[in-house]
């Protein structure tokens, strides 16, 4: 079998407070074998190309340190104030420099550059998201010719969208250079698809080949799951107990209610605090039976729309405590740190309404996370916007407008007092699909594709 080269922009093969994304891309290298190669989240005073070789937990990492300009440039710049706002449909935050785009280009070059001698003839090679679509093209300026992958987790916007980005033309022609380009859901293959065709000349048959010009490549949706055995296996550990009894008895026999979300604009984190204060003002007799636990560890500190969304939720949450808590009960509960994912899983079984209500999101684990957590004997209902990529996979939980405070009011209603019976029946008809589609399900889709795909011509 082939090695797999997983290039993204960061490693994180190790436990610890990883996300679902990390996790899953270390499970797929440990089914393979192979090597894990990105930044390593350091900075350096010059860009040497060392590479820091490491093992652990059954995957080789292979990591590189960036100057401060690549920093503020490729990362912070680019991909943190560019990309990621428009390709979550967010354009009035969208910042486009051409010194973003220079050093955008500049890093990928530089990885391209540094990964060239980790890549073995016959190796498959994974390139990951959105801060490396150039980096297949690098890779054949320098004559790889093996099987490239490209698997983007976020979405991929609307034409009308894209079309604001001044390089969005040159930015997808470099995708061509891939042989298969996976989606985590139909809706953004169709959007990457919808662009190709008018902006582009592109064609796309039924079994999802496209054809541009004399580039033929495949493409695929492929949603990102979670290694759900290990999970619940996570949610039985002693660290998980420990911290399943802390969280019910900090509740004092309230029903609690349980948001985990990295700090982003993308993750309705304001919109669900509306959604919950209208709950509460709507149902006064549920106000003090009820508890919101909202976890939202800080990220990408340095961009200012992070700050401001930072600032934003604390006097939110300030503001929604101060009207309607009492000498014995707060309505919120604000945690702005991150916590491991057994102690995660602890806090997914002891709290009996999981609220996962991205605006906009190309996967959102978490969800996936929350029903693998549960007791099957007494599970929490899941409400789940229904812009978030897992929402095609999981119509059984309480799909939501994340926009509308009054449906995620109804549904936290409708959630809290659910039957036991239909609380069970959803949970398993979820857990089923969680345990059908899981990583290994997702990563053998992906290089069972990649495999078939092929980079010499004709391609059949």
């Amino acid at each position: 079998m082939s090695r797999l080269i997983v290039i993204s922009n960061r490693v994180s093969a190790g436990g610890g407070a990883q996300g679902g994304l990390a996790v899953a891309l270390s499970a797929a290298l440990r089914e393979h074998g192979g090597i894990w190669f990105g930044w390593s989240g350091k900075e350096t005073s010059e860009f040497t190309g060392h590479i820091n070789l490491e093992r652990v937990d059954g995957v080789t990492t292979a990591t590189v340190d960036l100057e401060e300009q690549d920093i503020e440039e490729y990362y912070d710049g680019y991909a943190n104030r560019t990309l990621w706002p428009l390709f979550h449909y967010r354009i009035d935050l969208a910042e486009y420099e051409r010194s973003f785009a220079d050093g955008y280009r500049r890093a990928n070059e530089r990885f391209a550059e540094t990964a060239l001698p980790l890549i073995e003839p016959d190796d498959l090679v994974w390139v990951q998201d959105y801060h490396m679509f150039p980096l297949g093209k690098e890779l054949r300026d320098r004559g790889v010719e093996n099987r490239i992958g490209f698997f983007l987790h976020i979405p991929w916007p609307p034409r009308r969208l894209l079309a604001t980005l001044p390089e969005a033309r040159a930015l997808t022609e470099s995708l061509l250079a891939y042989d298969l380009i996976g989606f985590h859901t139909d809706e953004w293959l169709q959007s990457f698809g919808d662009y190709v065709s008018h902006e582009m000349g592109g064609t796309i048959d039924e079994d999802g080949w496209l054809t541009v010009g004399e580039r033929r490549l495949r493409l695929i949706a492929c949603p990102v799951g979670i290694d759900a055995k290990e999970f619940a296996a996570l949610a039985a550990s002693e660290k998980a107990r420990e911290t399943y009894e802390r969280v019910r008895v900090s509740a004092v026999g309230r029903t609690l209610i349980v948001g985990v979300d990295r700090l982003d604009y993308s993750k309705g984190l304001e919109e669900r605090f509306l959604g919950y204060e209208r709950f509460l003002t709507e149902h006064p007799e549920e106000r003090k039976g009820v508890t919101l636990l909202q976890i939202a560890p800080p990220s990408r500190g340095t961009v200012d729309s992070y700050q401001r969304i930072r600032s934003t939720l604390e006097g939110l949450a300030g503001r929604i405590n101060g009207a309607h808590a009492g000498l014995d009960w707060v309505p919120i509960r604000y945690v702005n740190q991150g916590y491991t994912r057994d102690m995660l899983a602890g806090v997914y079984r002891a709290s009996k309404v999981g609220l996962v209500t991205p605006l906009r999101d190309g996967m959102n684990l978490v969800a996936k996370e929350y029903v693998a957590a549960q007791d099957p004997d007494d599970p929490g209902v899941l409400i789940l916007s229904r812009f978030a990529g897992a929402a095609e996979q999981m119509p059984e939980a309480l799909l939501v407008n994340p926009h509308s405070a009054e449906e995620i009011s109804d549904a936290l209603g409708r959630a809290i007092t659910m039957p036991r019976e239909e609380r069970i029946r959803r949970w398993q008809t979820l857990m089923n699909g969680v345990e059908a589609q899981d990583v290994m399900w997702w990563s053998k889709r992906f290089t069972d594709a990649l495999a078939r795909a092929c980079h010499q011509e004709p391609c059949s």
